[in-house]
C-alpha cells in the first residue's frame, strides 16, 4: 500500500502539469482554490470536530466536468458552549490532527456565475498526533502517510459556486468515508474562494 500509494502521488504530480498545461492551451480553464474546512468525526462519544485549511486544483474535461484533486490539514478542534444567552463556537489547538488527500471528477452545471455541482473522490486520511504547530505539523503528517497510519478514504458531496469574473466563492458539504474496521461516515464542509482562469 505504501508503494501504491506513493507512486499514485508522484504520477499526479508529474503529469497534471503538463495535462493541465495542455487544457489551458486549448482555451479551457483551470481553478484553483484555498477553503477552510470543518470535519466531523462520528467515531467517537461525544463526537470531535476538527477544523483546518485545505486547497484545490481542478482543470476541466469538458464545460460541464472536472478532474480535481484537494488536500486538507485539521489541525484545531472546534467546540460548541451552549449557553441561556446564545451558542460560542471556540477553535483551540489539536494534538490529533487529521490530514485529506482526495482526487476525482466534479460534475457541474455549465459555466455560468452560478453553478451547481456533485463530486465523487477517492484518496487517503491519516491521523496523526502531536504537539507541534500547524506548518510543522502538516509536515510530520505527510511523512505520516507512509507509515502505514494512512486510511483509504471516500467522498461523495455537493454545494454551490458563485462568480463575478474569475473570482468566486464555494460551498461544499460531503460524506468523508475512512474505512478502519468497517465504513465511518463523517460530516465534512468546506468553504473559500476559488480564482478560475
Amino acid at each position: 500500500m505504501k508503494r501504491f500509494a506513493l507512486s499514485a502521488v508522484l504520477v499526479l504530480c508529474f503529469a497534471s502539469p503538463s495535462f493541465i498545461s495542455a487544457q489551458a492551451l486549448k482555451g479551457d480553464h483551470v481553478e484553483v482554490g484555498a477553503f477552510a474546512d470543518y470535519f466531523h468525526v462520528d467515531r467517537t462519544s461525544p463526537s470531535l470536530n476538527y477544523a483546518g485549511l485545505g486547497g484545490r486544483l481542478a482543470f476541466n474535461l469538458r464545460p460541464s466536468a472536472q478532474i480535481e484533486a484537494e488536500m486538507a490539514y485539521d489541525f484545531d478542534r472546534s467546540y460548541t458552549n451552549t449557553f441561556t444567552n446564545g451558542v460560542t463556537q471556540e477553535l483551540v489547538p489539536s494534538k490529533t490532527h487529521v490530514l485529506h488527500a482526495l482526487f476525482g471528477p466534479k460534475f457541474q452545471t455549465g459555466s455560468g456565475r452560478f453553478r451547481l455541482f456533485v463530486t465523487g473522490k477517492a484518496g487517503l486520511i491519516s491521523f496523526t498526533t502531536n504537539t507541534q504547530n500547524a506548518p510543522e505539523g502538516f509536515k510530520s503528517a505527510l511523512g505520516a502517510v507512509g507509515n502505514g497510519n494512512a486510511k483509504f478514504a471516500l467522498y461523495p458531496g455537493g454545494g454551490v459556486e458563485g462568480f463575478v469574473g474569475p473570482v468566486g466563492l464555494r460551498l461544499e458539504v460531503g460524506d468523508d468515508v475512512y474505512f478502519d474496521n468497517g465504513a465511518r461516515n463523517n460530516l465534512r464542509v468546506s468553504f473559500g474562494p476559488t480564482l478560475r482562469f
